[in-house]
């Protein structure tokens, strides 16, 4: 048993534990089974390493058609597939087509168009959904073309997985991983591949977006060519978008470049940005014309994208500008425009992603390991051990915007479920987080149930439903734009608990209470307990505990002073009596 434990510790291969475990059968499958596990483990962290490193490479690259090369490369390297492919979707003609290959030899298989429905390509398109088949000559599930079956053929490939590429909730292509042989596809790997797509769907956004504005640019600098300062200007924004500088590069070299103050304000009137020497109060300027124009002391243009006025440039500080200098600024309200546009489909994305992971693992139907996988890239810099859930019940579309910074900074995952808003935080204690939604809650006008802490799994699926059925119970109480963890409903919240921490409860109700008696040696507990059983008459409870009714009166104003006037409210009564049951039931006070 020590040599197998030694071996296992050197990461010996199976080999070498089966024949140090000799006839010990036991001892054999055992520690084949380790093996098997640890190597399980690696697979799945090189996975996730590699995927990050996929992420980089995308992140670092310009050209498109570099990218798409680099994605079917990566493709066919991570699922370790005899071929790797990418089509793209033709919104003219109705069909995708073979943009990039890695491994291919047919160039009859590189030309290929595929129409929607046809073949397994042409089901994933028509489906927005990943198929994938051991031995696709074979397969009757999918509808079988001539043009389709004669390419594959020629490129000898029989095993083929293909996943949809969505952007911004728009169908642009299918990745492959596809074999020459039969092979199965696990559903690891269809996950894996499916990761890749989602990696490169945003790139391929990020890249779009990049080539849109320096198609822009160009368009712009082409027309005034003969003016060097536009040409200078034209090279600055396009280094800022290229390099991934935001809004508030733009505005800055916009006012190096004019000597100007600069102030950038989104279609609501919120300042995004400001640079130079600005006023102490800079009037929002509504525009809506893409050309450049004097308002007061100001110049205003619009930041338009699309049909859409996304916000609005304000330049002050010069008497005049030049004809060059004008158009300077309506070139900088374009790449603004790009800018903003770009960074809010990314937010969208982002915000996408995050609520359908939200939803697989409350819906508790999908993957746990792949489940993790996913929200250790869309949350890396959280732990998952202890996550308290937020369910926020009627109109929450402002709910998201009106977080503190604590709050937002501790935010792991938010999103739509079942008709609430869903929001789940790290580091933090329901309490705090109760009463830092409390003023969301009021300004929002919305219902937030607060539960957990629990762990990623099961656990937080079971904090779901005890939220869910927490802000019920608040809404038939009339307790509306509120928010409230279990213990704040007091009876209520226990009744409507699936599992009640007493300990918990009883101290969140007579915690102050049962400290004061601990540290000062007290026995206001009992003098409650006495009050409430001689019907809340002092008179009474002095004759039961045997002292004059002036020291009940003086320990219930000492109750008053740790507890907070409303204590003898019918409601807050209630719940102080039950709580003293179950404190002494328990005997939690021994």
């Amino acid at each position: 048993m020590e040599e197998l434990l030694r071996l296992l510790a050197e990461d010996a291969p199976g080999g070498e534990l089966a024949r140090a475990a000799g006839e010990d059968a036991v001892a054999r499958d055992l520690a084949l089974r380790i093996r098997a596990g640890m190597d399980a483990s690696k697979k799945r962290e090189a996975e996730l390493s590699a995927l990050v490193d996929v992420a980089r490479e995308l992140a670092s690259a310009r050209d498109p058609g570099g990218v798409l090369d680099t994605i079917v490369h990566r493709a066919r390297t991570l699922i370790g597939t005899d071929v790797a492919y990418l089509t793209l979707y033709d919104e003219a003609r109705g069909d995708t087509y073979m943009r990039a290959t890695d491994g291919s030899v047919s160039a009859a298989f590189q030309q290929l168009r595929l129409p929607l429905g046809a073949g397994l390509g042409g089901l994933v398109a028509e489906t927005y959904r990943p198929y994938w088949t051991a031995d696709y000559p074979s397969d009757r599930r999918f509808r079988h073309t001539m043009p389709i079956d004669d390419a594959v053929g020629e490129e000898g490939l029989v095993a083929i997985c293909g996943t949809p590429l969505i952007v911004d909730g728009a169908f642009v292509g299918v990745l492959f991983a596809s074999n020459r042989t039969a092979r199965p596809f696990s559903r690891d790997e269809v996950s894996l591949l499916g990761s890749l797509a989602m990696l490169a769907a945003v790139t391929i956004v990020q890249v779009r977006a990049a080539a849109e504005t320096a198609a822009a640019l160009d368009q712009l600098s082409a027309a005034h060519a003969g003016v060097e300062h536009a040409a200078a200007a034209h090279d600055r924004f396009a280094d800022i978008v290229l390099s991934g500088g935001d809004v508030d590069a733009i505005a800055a070299a916009l006012a190096e470049l004019l000597d100007v103050w600069v102030v950038l304000f989104d279609a609501a009137g919120n300042e995004l940005a400001v640079a130079g020497a600005v006023p102490e109060s800079v009037p929002w300027q509504e525009s809506e014309s893409g050309r450049l124009t004097r308002i007061g002391d100001c110049w205003v243009v619009a930041a338009t994208a699309k049909g859409e006025r996304l916000g609005a440039l304000v330049i002050g500080g010069a008497d005049d500008l030049s004809a060059a200098d004008r158009r300077i600024v309506e070139r900088a309200a374009v790449v603004t425009a790009l800018v903003l546009l770009f960074r809010r489909q990314s937010a969208e994305q982002s915000q996408r992603a995050q609520a359908d992971l939200l939803a697989d693992v409350l819906s508790g139907s999908a993957d746990p390991r792949t489940l993790t996988d996913r929200l250790r890239l869309l949350a890396p810099n959280h732990r998952h051990d202890r996550l308290v859930i937020a369910v926020c019940r009627g109109d929450h579309t402002a709910v998201r915007a009106r977080l503190s910074a604590p709050l937002e900074d501790r935010l792991v995952l938010s999103g739509p479920y079942g008709g609430d808003l869903v929001l789940l935080f790290a580091r933090t204690i329901p309490g705090s987080a109760a009463r830092d939604l409390a003023e969301v809650a009021k300004r929002a006008g919305v219902t937030i149930a607060v539960t957990g802490p629990a762990a990623w799994g099961e656990p937080l699926v079971e904090a779901h439903r005890q939220a869910a059925r927490l802000v019920a119970t608040m809404l038939r109480l009339g307790r509306t734009s509120e928010s409230a963890t279990p213990d704040d409903l007091g009876v209520a919240g226990l009744v409507g608990a699936s599992d009640v921490d007493v300990r918990s409860h009883v101290h969140h109700v007579l915690g102050k209470v049962i400290d004061y008696d601990t540290q000062r040696g007290t026995d206001l507990i009992g003098t409650l307990q006495a009050y409430f059983a001689a019907g809340q008459s002092p008179t009474r409870a002095a004759t039961s505990l045997h002292i004059h009714p002036n020291t009940v009166q003086q320990r219930l104003d000492r109750v008053t002073a740790l507890l907070g006037d409303g204590w003898l409210a019918p409601d807050h009564s209630l719940d102080i009596q039950v709580a003293l049951r179950l404190h002494s039931a328990l005997g939690l006070g021994q």
